[in-house]
C-alpha cells in the first residue's frame, strides 16, 4: 500500500508498488495531463513535482511516492482558474500541439520556485530536459521570462 497526496487529495494506492508513476497517474488515477513521450527520461513530457522538486514520472515507481506530495499539471492552477505560467504560455504563443507543454510548465514552475526572476540562461538550463518539436524554444523561453518580468511570481501556486 502506498499513501501519498496528489494535487492536495489523499491517495491510498493498494495496487502494484512497482507500476511506473506515469502509468499510475494516467491509467489508474485518470490524470491524463501528464504526458508520456519517450518513456526513458529523455523528453520531459512526463514531468511532475514531488515534494516541490521536478521529477520524471516515467522513471519513478509508485512505491517511491510513499508519504510524498505530488503535483501534476492538473494541480498547478487554482480551483476554476489557470496558473499564471500557463497563461504566460498562452499569451506568448508558446503552445502549438500542446504535448510538451505540461512538462514545460512543470519545469518552468520548478525553476521559478528556486529562482524567482531567472535570467534567459537560467531559463534555458531549467528547461533543458524538455523537448519541443512544434513551437520551438524561443516562445517558451519568452513565456517563462515574461512572467518574471511581470512581477507575478507571488501569484504563482506551489511547484
Amino acid at each position: 500500500m502506498t499513501d501519498f497526496w496528489l494535487n492536495g487529495e489523499k491517495i491510498v494506492w493498494e495496487g502494484d508498488p512497482a507500476i511506473r508513476v506515469i502509468d499510475l497517474l494516467r491509467e489508474k488515477l485518470g490524470r491524463t495531463g501528464t504526458k508520456e513521450g519517450c518513456g526513458t527520461g529523455e523528453c520531459g513530457a512526463c514531468a511532475i513535482h514531488v515534494n516541490g522538486e521536478l521529477h520524471l514520472s516515467c522513471l519513478m515507481l509508485a512505491g517511491q511516492l510513499q508519504g510524498c506530495r505530488v503535483t501534476t499539471i492538473e494541480g498547478m492552477a487554482p480551483a476554476g482558474g489557470i496558473h499564471p505560467l500557463q497563461q504566460a504560455f498562452l499569451d506568448s504563443g508558446a503552445v502549438q500541439c500542446g504535448f510538451c507543454i505540461p512538462g514545460m510548465v512543470m519545469a518552468g514552475a520548478a525553476l521559478r520556485a528556486k529562482v524567482p526572476d531567472p535570467s534567459e540562461r537560467q531559463i534555458r538550463e531549467g528547461l533543458s530536459g524538455n523537448l519541443c518539436r512544434c513551437t520551438g524554444y524561443g516562445k517558451i523561453i519568452q513565456a517563462v521570462r515574461s512572467l518574471s518580468l511581470s512581477g507575478s511570481a507571488a501569484e504563482e501556486g506551489n511547484p
